[in-house]
């Protein structure tokens, strides 16, 4: 990370900690619903199909921007199937940065070449050993680790929704990251239970031993990109929410911390690891703060 950024950003932090300010810093925009796969735990997937122009997305980096918002996300759908006007998803990122915004990330299910040297991560969805990651996304394994392979950068970072399916599979992805060139780390989320999914929640005891097995793992030297201060906080869903440094775009419609917003009594639920550890970063968590410092440099 530039020393200018992480100035910005930290003084961003002890602007909100200290003046309880509540202004976004972290925006995503929803490039389309659009996907090749029909995952089993997702809920949002070609609910429309449409794709976004690249005129309303160009206005919504820009409406972000003058928000405040410095670190972006592109997520879909499939953030790789989006093109708009000749723009592909590399046009965007380039753009995001030329624009300012000083942290630019995309997320991908890693079925498409990853040709983004100019993201500063590639947040990309493996769900666990190729059994239980195929189980949950299709029989995708094998091509998403030859994209990797052959990457033209070493930006990617796995992200993996822990759920009852791919709960036992967390050591052999934090494996799988140290051991893969291009991996950076691997961030984890628990599957938040959107109403047609319920059945693949975690209970307490279980969100518990996999804190336990990520805890094991950071000790032997897994590049793991969450906090372990925020573990008991997840375990019981006792951060605060939602977050509100943190805000999704989507067809012109903003909402604060993410589209899960809008299902009654999901936010009691939230499995997003990064929803809890920036909530208490900004709630003042000493912890938090302290961790939080360590591994954004380390990893970004």
């Amino acid at each position: 990370m530039k020393i200018s950024s992480f100035a910005y950003l930290a003084k961003y932090g002890i602007n909100t900690i200290l003046g309880r300010q509540k202004t976004p810093i972290l925006g995503t925009i929803i490039l389309t619903d659009k996907c090749n796969l029909h995952c089993k735990h997702c809920s949002v997937n070609n609910i429309t199909a449409v794709v976004y122009p690249y005129r309303q997305i160009k206005n919504e980096m820009k409406q972000l921007y003058i928000m405040g918002v410095r670190i972006l996300f592109f997520c879909g759908g499939e953030t790789f199937m989006w093109q708009s006007e000749g723009k592909t998803l590399r046009d965007l990122v380039i753009e995001a940065k030329q624009m300012g915004f000083l942290i630019v990330n995309t997320v991908t299910n890693g079925t498409f070449p990853l040709d983004l040297p100019e993201a500063d991560l590639i947040l990309l969805s493996l769900d666990g050993d190729k059994a239980r990651h195929n189980a949950i996304r299709g029989d995708t394994y094998d091509r998403i680790l030859y994209n990797i392979k052959n990457a033209t950068s070493d930006n990617i970072c796995f992200y993996m929704a822990i759920n009852q399916i791919n709960r036992s599979a967390v050591k052999s992805v934090c494996s799988l990251a140290k051991r893969m060139k291009n991996v950076r780390a691997v961030s984890f989320n628990f599957h938040t239970p959107y109403p047609d999914t319920t059945e693949l929640a975690l209970t307490k005891e279980e969100k518990a031993r996999c804190c336990a097995e990520i805890s094991e793992m950071m000790k032997k030297g897994a590049p793991i990109f969450n906090l372990k201060s925020a573990f008991p906080y997840l375990i019981n869903n006792s951060f605060p929410t939602p977050c509100r440094q943190c805000v999704v775009m989507e067809n012109g419609e903003l909402s604060v911390c993410g589209r899960c917003i809008k299902v009654d009594g999901l936010c009691e639920k939230c499995g997003y690891f990064f929803v809890a550890e920036y909530t208490l970063l900004f709630g003042g968590n000493v912890r938090i703060i302290a961790e939080m410092l360590k591994t954004y440099l380390k990893y970004i």
